[in-house]
């Protein structure tokens, strides 16, 4: 045998391994039920859904509907931007600049003259800053931000014209507050941009080209993003991998662990959208359950516009499903129950 025919030979064995391995990845767990349920509610999800699942450091489920809708279609995302938001700002803590206990008012000096001078970072990521909001139910109030023309003016605005109404870390109200109010403590900071800020620190390094903060108005680190399923899954694979992204550090652990701690009760929730309902929450996200011990064990930031994403620590996994139209209780019990479907497929770790 001619040594140029072994290496055909060698070739066409490695490419047969390699479909093997491949083959033996994809078809060790069954996700017909999720394409079905997909398929069937299809009418309501407007004809376009993409659904991605990550596990042990690849995708094992991937499913797309609808006409030029797929993984890296860009939509806005709406409150599903907190938990990036929340990431960014788990940076400066890690690097020390930072610290979630530190008092806000050190960076904006005009919290004390009105009377708010005791909020935290940690109030600010857990939505427990006391200052009186209107709850984000529509489209109509995310656009009524645009008569601010950037962050500094919006949180002058909001500390020298809304009140207080409860003591800051007793009460929780789900809002845009807190969130862009730590994000204006970044700008200070590094005098950058918030968009500038997110872009050095979380989406450059991660690739995710589709993930943007940007706006003609004043930025909103709140609900403000615009993202893509393949985008978004890379994010949750970092948190998933405990802050590691490709083989490099983005958060450490500890971030992590923070994140993920439970910082409310139910009777300090005052103020929760209907799609979250019964969940508790921690830093920039909400924990949909726990364990015996009230340690958090499963993970989301939905948002508005029909953004669903999922980290699952007890079956180690990652999910998004990313929909155009709002996300409504209809979507919210089709996402929980896909979350149902996912988690009979894949065996859990937990006891």
């Amino acid at each position: 045998m001619s040594v140029k025919l072994k290496l055909n030979c060698m070739k066409v064995s490695l490419g047969f391994i390699f479909l093997l391995f491949f083959q033996f990845t994809f078809a060790q767990y069954d996700f017909s039920a999720i394409d079905s349920r997909l398929e069937a509610e299809k009418k309501q999800l407007e004809g376009h859904v993409v659904a991605l699942i990550y596990k042990d450091g690849k995708l094992i489920y991937q499913k797309a509907i609808g006409t030029d809708f797929n993984a890296k279609s860009q939509v806005p995302i709406a409150s599903a931007s907190q938990w990036l938001t929340a990431a960014l700002v788990m940076t400066f803590v890690d690097q020390g600049k930072l610290r979630l206990d530190d008092k806000v008012s050190t960076y904006i000096p005009l919290l004390n003259k009105y009377s708010k001078g005791y909020i935290t970072v940690r109030d600010c990521l857990a939505h427990l800053t006391g200052i009186e909001s209107e709850p984000i139910r529509s489209l109509k109030e995310q656009l009524n931000r645009k008569k601010y023309s950037n962050l500094e003016e919006e949180i002058t605005d909001i500390v020298s014209t809304r009140e207080i109404v409860s003591n800051p870390g007793l009460q929780f109200r789900y809002d845009n507050i807190g969130l862009n109010m730590i994000a204006r403590v970044l700008e200070i900071i590094t005098k950058r941009g918030f968009e500038q800020i997110m872009s050095e620190r979380i989406t450059r390094p991660m690739q995710m080209r589709n993930t943007s903060f940007s706006n003609l108005n004043a930025v909103n680190p709140s609900g403000g993003a615009q993202s893509s399923a393949s985008d978004y899954i890379t994010f949750l694979a970092m948190i998933l991998n405990k802050g590691v992204y490709n083989g490099k550090r983005i958060l450490s652990e500890q971030a992590i662990e923070q994140m993920e701690t439970v910082v409310t009760t139910t009777d300090m929730i005052k103020y929760a959208p209907k799609a979250t309902q019964g969940f508790q929450y921690g830093l920039g996200q909400w924990i949909m359950t726990t364990d015996e011990n009230g340690k958090g064990t499963a993970f989301t930031s939905p948002g508005l516009f029909g953004t669903w994403p999922m980290i699952d620590r007890c079956r180690n996994y990652a999910c998004i499903i990313l929909t155009e139209g709002k996300l409504n209780e209809e979507r919210r019990e089709l996402f929980l129950h896909i979350k149902e479907l996912i988690d009979d497929i894949i065996p859990t770790s937990c006891k």
